[in-house]
């Protein structure tokens, strides 16, 4: 009787971990926040890009972070008109509380109106960036029609330690609240 009740536990936590491994990074749909004006609760200094811009929360602590910086930022430098801004949690409090962004890193991809069509958490990989590009409308300008599409010269999976491991933050653990994390993007 107790084998088959390990066995069961055992069976269920592999089936909660593939599930949960399946989520890290996984593109999903937007949610509403604010009053309808798309972008209204952006930053100053936090410019929208021709095509797309990527919004990363993160938090210094957070492993996941770094490699999704990494990732988003490469993908902004390879297309014209899509931009990567990252925040950190601890100096945007009550706006990721507005925003419903439970843990980092969160990516919210903006159109050009900064109107959100898209939101990722967890470790992004190149392939769930290029999915996300994909639901902005229309091609970016110099892109062709297949712009959701990893390039071929990008490795399909970014195999730096912390999207490994899949470590992510739940916001409230960060331990040094003094440090921002610089914005970045092109224009």
């Amino acid at each position: 009787m107790e084998i088959l009740l390990l066995g069961g536990v055992i069976a269920l936590t592999a089936l909660v971990g593939v599930y949960w491994s399946r989520r890290q990074g996984a593109v999903r749909g937007p949610r509403v926040a604010g009053d309808g004006s798309p972008a209204d609760w952006l930053p100053p200094g936090v410019d929208l890009g021709a095509h797309a811009t990527f919004v990363q929360f993160s938090a210094e602590v957070c492993a996941a972070c770094r490699s999704t910086a990494r990732v988003l930022a490469a993908r902004a430098a390879r297309e014209d008109g899509v931009v990567h801004h990252e925040l950190d949690v601890e100096d945007h409090l009550a706006l990721t509380g507005r925003l419903g962004i439970l843990r980092t890193p969160t990516v919210l991809v903006l159109d050009p109106s900064g109107t959100e069509v898209a939101r990722m958490s967890g470790a992004v990989t190149p392939a769930r960036a290029g999915e996300a590009l994909a639901r902005v409308a229309g091609p970016a300008p110099g892109a062709s029609s297949d712009h959701g599409a990893a390039p071929s010269r990008v490795a399909p999976r970014d195999r730096g330690p912390a999207t490994e491991l899949g470590t992510t933050t739940e916001l409230g653990t960060t331990a040094d609240a003094g440090r921002a994390v610089a914005t970045r993007g092109r224009a």
